[in-house]
C-alpha cells in the first residue's frame, strides 16, 4: 500500500514537473487583459466550443437547418454583438483580431454552405459544408497556437 502511494506521488510529481516545464516554454504571445475581460473572453470561447459540438451533433442527426442557425447565431458574424466583440477587439493585437474575425466569417460561410446543401442535396455541397466547418476549427487552432491570455 505504501509503495503504491509512493509510486502515485512520484507519478503526480512528474506530471506537475512536465506541466510547469511546458508552461515555462509557452512561446505564445501573452495578451494582457483585465481579469473581467479574461473571464468574458474565456466564456465566449467556451460557448464557441459548445456551439461547435452542437453543430456536429445536429449534423449527425440530419438537422442541417438547426446546425446552420446554431453556427450563425453563436459563432458567425451574427454573434458579434452577443459576445461583446466591439468592446473586446481594442484589447486584442491586430493578428488576434484578424484571426477572430476570420473565424466568425468562416462560421457564417458554413451556415451559407449548409443552406445550399439543404437545397442541392449533392455530394459536392456536403463537401463544402465540411470544408467550411473545418475552416472554423482551423481559425480556432491558429489563434490558440499564437496567443494566450494567461
Amino acid at each position: 500500500m505504501k509503495a503504491a502511494v509512493l509510486l502515485a506521488g512520484t507519478a503526480l510529481s512528474a506530471l506537475i514537473a512536465v506541466a510547469v516545464a511546458r508552461a515555462a516554454e509557452d512561446t505564445r504571445e501573452l495578451v494582457a487583459l483585465p481579469q473581467p475581460m479574461q473571464e468574458h473572453m474565456l466564456g465566449n470561447m467556451r460557448d464557441h466550443l459548445l456551439a461547435l459540438g452542437e453543430v456536429f451533433r445536429l449534423l449527425a442527426e440530419d438537422k442541417i437547418d438547426e446546425a446552420r442557425k446554431t453556427a450563425e447565431t453563436r459563432i458567425g458574424m451574427s454573434s458579434l454583438e452577443l459576445h461583446g466583440a466591439s468592446h473586446m477587439a481594442p484589447y486584442m493585437p491586430p493578428g488576434m483580431r484578424a484571426i477572430g474575425t476570420e473565424m466568425h466569417k468562416t462560421a457564417s460561410r458554413f451556415a451559407a454552405a449548409a443552406q445550399t446543401a439543404q437545397i442541392e442535396h449533392t455530394y459536392e455541397a456536403q463537401q463544402k459544408v465540411f470544408a467550411a466547418l473545418a475552416a472554423v476549427a482551423e481559425n480556432c487552432n491558429a489563434c490558440h497556437t499564437a496567443y494566450r491570455i494567461r
